[in-house]
């Protein structure tokens, strides 16, 4: 799991962790857990020893997969480890929105599907593949004058979004069963695919939105590798008491 040479690895197999030192820890999120949820549970386990925590690379609530974790002096790494590229699978649902792109908020508008052929749906992705400009969503982390959009959001406060620079290497229809869609997404480190499952909406004339996302791999990290959180409390809690 830890490898302290200049590229980290990671397994399945517990280690003699040396979390001061640095240890580079995956975790596969629980559904509804923040990603600061994991970070904190990971701290807690650790005291009394007063370790620096953090993760590379934000998980939005409802989704759920592959989270990196860093302890002690490999903290300082954490910026090169989410800067790498991001691959996702997951669900949307076409013929409706929500204002959160996800299910988050409920359905505000919808759409009929009698209109949508697999063939579209199919083309609909390659506008969206290279390099891409999308907004955040209003739902979202980005912080606007110090604060996050998504608590302007929910006092109902409407802030203009800045458009960003993405990009999406792979773009891939995997199941249609309207009206939900399986999708797999490569994309580089800030792409927001709630705007992007929601974009996809609009370049079919119709709506879309996120229904289940999993993040399964991150640079060369893997979600198959990935400890639950809690085998990986109960193992750290259990070396501190055997």
């Amino acid at each position: 799991m830890t490898n302290h040479r200049e590229e980290p690895t990671a397994s399945k197999i517990f280690p003699d962790f040396n979390f001061a030192e640095g240890e580079l820890l995956l975790i596969n999120k629980p559904y509804e857990w923040t990603s600061f949820d994991v970070v904190g549970k990971i701290r807690n386990s650790l005291k009394p020893l007063k370790l620096k925590v953090g993760h590379a690379g934000t998980l939005d609530p409802l989704a759920t997969g592959l989270l990196i974790i860093c302890t002690g002096k490999l903290t300082k790494q954490i910026d090169n480890f989410q800067a790498e590229e991001k691959e996702y699978t997951g669900t949307m649902v076409l013929g409706a929105t929500t204002p959160s792109f996800d299910l988050e908020t409920a359905v505000d508008q919808q759409f009929p599907l009698d209109n949508l052929t697999e063939e579209a749906i199919y083309a609909a992705t390659a506008p969206f593949i290279g390099d891409i400009q999308q907004y955040p969503p209003a739902h979202s982390a980005v912080k606007v004058n110090g604060e996050r959009l998504y608590v302007k959001a929910r006092r109902g406060e409407e802030t203009e979004l800045r458009l960003r620079n993405v990009t999406v290497p792979s773009f891939e229809i995997t199941r249609i069963a309207l009206p939900e869609v399986d999708f797999r997404i490569v994309c580089s480190k800030g792409t927001y695919i709630r705007s992007l499952i929601s974009d996809f909406g609009k370049q079919l004339n119709n709506g879309a939105y996120l229904s289940k996302l999993v993040r399964t791999r991150s640079g060369s990290f893997l979600l198959q590798n990935a400890f639950e959180v809690k085998e990986l409390v109960d193992y750290i809690r259990s070396k501190k008491t055997g």
